[in-house]
């Protein structure tokens, strides 16, 4: 039992702090408890490390941080880049400051610089400042809308996205080789500030970002027009979005911006939510009430760390306010910002559209409408980033617009991350130019869905907590590995994509191509109609993903073909549990 032996080292080992070993021998008669927290080290991925905060290798804590940032610190080192130094962010969680400042103490005690933000900032606003401060890398602490145990620590490198191969698998190579914690660097915070390691960012960080952002507006005679008259309802969901996105709102000019109080204050525990997440109906209960109040015409939701909005609209026909998904919300901005960018300035001859493969298929038809490119990367907005510093470096394809259906995107190239507070400027100038032409934002959404097709698209999760439920997430892949489905719900498959070999099956050819992406635990049907499924495991959270869209004849035939596939993918999922 490995695992009681760590735990005991925890317990003894002059080391770790007392506050520690008090914890844990509050877990003493827990068994299983010890085993959760000691049976491996907490995994540095793809994206950095999250996980429930708490003493033990597999938590979150002052020791596993340190430890991820010597790591980071060896491979910066080995990279001799030491002089660029480090940009650190943190949100409202528990423990964020902590961490924020126990990563910045050990880069500076390995004679790396540490630009620290005064206070809490989005995750945007971490990526817009590695690139204007010429960082090497960026760290950001925040769990985005996990529960309130959770925390992470996110990695970016000098580009401004998340770490991207061969940085990533580097990386996670170096903080693996940190096996003896007290081998660990670390100094005094004094100390770090006065040998000028440790440098406190703030004011005019925030200046260049807003600027950046002032820079994405298309229409501001439609806003000048309409900041009167359009009412905007906000809830930064207790993070770190209430500051910039009301700051960016009120300098273009709207006047009627309606914040949701009891969720405007940062606070860690998330109080008036199970957890803050804007794709959740409960994130909004509180926004809906006040919008119905002052008779808003939209209502926005950005998560912790200000990366992702959820958004709801007034249908003025019916008087309901209309969720949109993080597809549907996408397409709206990427069909307003590409189709009025081309009205305004033109678009490159090699502008591209780029969307996620589990994103809405609407937005290869609206990158073909406009004449603009499209391409399609893998789960996670780093690989966008990836794909617009390809741009950069082959001089060969230009950035108009990008997201992903889980509630993300970006404007401009600025940063390199999904940025809410973009996302919110640029909804609420939407909404001003729709309403010059006498539509609602919903409107333009139904004009869409008549003009493009009536897509939908949905997601099944399960929930597959600790070790027993890591091993059986892995099985669902194989599973399907082995025994592919020939049909799903009454669809047949065409095409069958593994994203772990790189191939792509046509099924009724059984023709082999590459699917040209980084090799990842991901496997995804075409169906016929334009249908599809893809199945993968989550990066952030113990849960296996089944996410499918459809297209139907019209809403109501598009809502109850969603509906028919749902119902048959649960069936595919109860059969393996």
């Amino acid at each position: 039992m490995e695992y009681r032996g760590n735990y005991e080292e925890w317990i003894n080992n002059p080391y770790f702090d007392e506050a520690a070993k008090e914890e844990l021998r509050g877990i003493s008669d827990d068994e299983q408890e010890i085993k959760e927290r000691f049976y491996k080290d907490l995994e540095f991925g793809t994206a950095g490390l999250r996980g429930i905060i708490g003493a033990g290798t597999n938590r979150m804590n002052i020791y596993t941080v340190r430890k991820a940032t010597q790591g980071l610190a060896n491979y910066i080192a080995r990279k001799n880049a030491k002089e660029q130094g480090v940009a650190i962010a943190y949100d409202s969680r528990r423990m964020s400051p902590e961490f924020a400042d126990e990563a910045a103490l050990c880069l500076a005690a390995n004679g790396i610089k540490a630009y620290v933000f005064e206070s809490l900032r989005p995750t945007p606003e971490l990526s817009y400042a590695v690139r204007r401060l010429g960082c090497i890398a960026g760290i950001n602490i925040t769990a985005s809308h996990n529960p309130p145990e959770y925390n992470g620590y996110k990695v970016y490198w000098e580009d401004g996205a998340q770490i991207t191969p061969p940085h990533d698998k580097g990386i996670m190579d170096e903080v693996k080789a940190v096996i003896d914690y007290s081998t660990v660097k670390t100094m005094e915070k004094e100390e770090a500030k006065a040998s000028g390691m440790y440098e406190i960012i703030g004011a005019e960080v925030d200046d260049g970002y807003i600027a950046e952002l002032k820079k994405q507006v298309l229409h501001q005679e439609a806003i000048d027009e309409m900041k009167a008259e359009l009412k905007i309802v906000y809830s930064p969901l207790h993070g770190t979005g209430n500051i910039p996105a009301r700051r960016i709102l009120k300098e273009l000019g709207f006047e009627n911006v309606y914040v949701v109080k009891e969720q405007e204050l940062p606070d860690g525990d998330f109080p008036t939510v199970s957890y803050p997440n804007p794709e959740a109906e409960e994130a909004f209960t509180l926004g809906l009430k006040l919008a119905k109040d002052v008779d808003a015409d939209l209502i926005l939701a950005t998560d912790p760390d200000a990366d992702r909005l959820g958004v709801y609209v007034k249908d003025t026909k019916s008087g309901e306010y209309k969720v949109l998904t993080g597809n549907m919300s996408g397409c709206l901005l990427a069909d307003y910002e590409i189709s009025e960018r081309k009205s305004v300035k033109g678009l490159p001859e090699d502008g591209y559209l780029i969307k996620s493969i589990v994103t809405s298929n609407m937005a290869k038809a609206i990158a073909k409408e406009y004449g603009a490119g499209f391409a399609e990367v893998l789960t996670g907005f780093k690989y966008i980033g990836q794909k617009i510093l390809e741009f950069e470096q082959t001089g060969k394809g230009s950035y108009l617009f990008g997201f992903e259906e889980s509630y993300g995107c970006l404007i401009g190239t600025y940063a390199r991350d999904k940025d809410a507070i973009v996302a919110t400027m640029a909804l609420c100038e939407a909404a001003a130019f729709y309403k010059t032409k006498g539509k609602t934002l919903w409107d333009a959404m139904v004009d869409m869905y008549d003009k493009y097709g009536y897509y939908k698209e949905d997601i099944k999760s399960v929930t597959l907590k600790g070790i027993e439920g890591l091993e059986k997430i892995q099985e669902i892949l194989e599973a399907f590995r082995k025994n592919p489905p020939s049909e799903v719900g009454g669809y047949q498959v065409l095409r069958a994509r593994d994203y772990q070999s790189g191939i792509i099956k046509n099924v009724k050819t059984g023709e082999e191509t590459q699917t040209g992406l980084p090799a990842s635990n991901v496997l995804y049907y075409d169906l016929e109609d334009d249908a599809w499924l893809c199945v993968r495991p989550s990066g952030t959270e113990p849960k296996v993903k089944f996410y499918y869209g459809i297209k139907g004849s019209s809403l109501e035939d598009a809502i109850k073909r969603s509906a028919k596939l749902g119902e048959r993918v649960l069936e595919m999922i109860e059969k393996m549990l």
